[in-house]
């Protein structure tokens, strides 16, 4: 089992919640103190390092105009920590390629990153929600096309190295491309992609990448793994599927306590309870297909619209497995659990800060974790892929 440390970089000193429509897209930014947001940026990586000093590596993500994460340029983040850090693996999940117009940009940046790092760098691709449609001023439909598009021309910009080809695609075009540096892994970085769906699981199953998944809770995760698993297989990649090309991503708080974990969870659930925005930013038209929308309709739940319900308390939180808090057994006991429900996954993507949780208790939580459950995690599921690896057969592997 393999830990990360992840921080959406949240801005929460807001107004109340009933004095604007939308934490997100429209949210005026004149609430935003530069001041207060810079000393945050220097806790968020303060807290980071601290984590790859505990042995836990590191991730990030972006997102565009909003409270919730202000980091609308992960690979500028990204850079800064890799020179900064000295050892952990470095995820960036992910880059919202289909919403980007240059993906040769995208694969430059990601190049120089793993140079800078000295080949520390994974790099994670996802679709992109749907509250970043407007301010990409995107088109939500074709997306996911989009996405595989952009991802296919990246991975070969990283992988051609005799000189200048073109590309000729539906949504993408490029005269000579021919990126300098290259990367520092070979035959490119470990690639991973985000999808909280099944038919996008079993695409990234296919394609032999690592699957994550955000706040899916039990019985939706397992249905992503096994689309996941299905995909692998009939793309003739065998049986077993390798246990670290699964990961997981949930809300956890350690405390030496029960008392101080609560508290310290209570605090988490910001990014659960905050999290208000108006339908037509978080369903666009033709951002999901016609039978989802019709099952949403009917009173079906994706992993937003079960936000606010009782995911927003911190035992329904843990009922519903979206989060793992309390001692280090209980949290222990929580993950064995929802681990085997699934049916396993060789890595867990804790978003340990949110909202209004004190730097001191992030760092409490961070070195809980570290010290008293994730060396019960290795010895209870090893047989994550080494650092550097980036062949999927290499790996150890789970036949579920």
């Amino acid at each position: 089992m393999r830990a990360w440390h992840f921080s959406e970089t949240a801005y929460p000193y807001l107004p109340p919640q009933d004095s604007y429509p939308s934490i997100r897209v429209s949210l005026p930014n004149r609430i935003y103190d530069p001041a207060k947001g810079a000393a945050l940026y220097d806790r968020y990586i303060d807290e980071w390092l601290i984590a790859e000093d505990e042995g836990v590596e590191i991730m990030l993500n972006e997102h565009h105009q909003t409270a919730t994460c202000v980091d609308p340029a992960a690979p500028l983040m990204l850079a800064a920590l890799a020179r900064l850090s000295k050892k952990a693996r470095l995820l960036i999940l992910g880059n919202p390629i289909a919403n980007r117009r240059q993906p040769v940009r995208v694969a430059e940046e990601m190049a120089m990153v793993d140079v800078l790092s000295h080949g520390r760098l994974e790099a994670g691709f996802v679709r992109g929600v749907p509250y970043e449609i407007l301010p990409a001023n995107s088109n939500p439909v074709r997306m996911n096309e989009r996405h595989w598009e952009a991802l296919d021309l990246i991975v070969k910009a990283w992988t051609h190295h005799d000189g200048p080809f073109s590309f000729e695609g539906r949504f993408f075009h490029h005269r000579s491309i021919n990126i300098w540096p290259r990367c520092y892994q070979q035959p490119h970085p470990p690639i991973w992609v985000s999808t909280t769906s099944t038919g996008g699981a079993q695409q990234v199953g296919a394609h032999g990448y690592i699957q994550a998944t955000f706040l899916t809770g039990f019985d939706t995760t397992k249905r992503i793994f096994d689309a996941y698993r299905k995909g692998w297989r009939e793309a003739g990649r065998g049986q077993d599927v390798p246990i670290d090309r699964l990961a997981y991503a949930a809300l956890i708080y350690v405390g030496d306590t029960e008392s101080k974990a609560r508290a310290g969870a209570e605090k988490l659930l910001w990014y659960v309870n905050s999290n208000k925005v108006p339908l037509h930013f978080s369903n666009p038209p033709g951002y999901v297909p016609v039978a989802m929308n019709m099952q949403l309709a009917r009173g079906a739940h994706n992993v937003v619209s079960a936000f606010g319900t009782k995911q927003g308390t911190v035992d329904g939180a843990i009922e519903a497995g979206t989060m793992f808090a309390g001692t280090p057994d209980q949290v222990l006991a929580q993950i064995k659990k929802h681990w085997h429900h699934v049916g396993g996954y060789g890595q867990i993507l804790i978003m340990g800060q949110a909202g209004f949780l004190e730097h001191d208790d992030t760092v409490h939580g961070i070195r809980m974790f570290a010290r008293e459950v994730y060396p019960k995690l290795k010895e209870l599921f090893p047989g994550t892929m080494p650092s550097g690896i980036t062949e999927p057969s290499k790996a150890a592997a789970v036949t579920v």
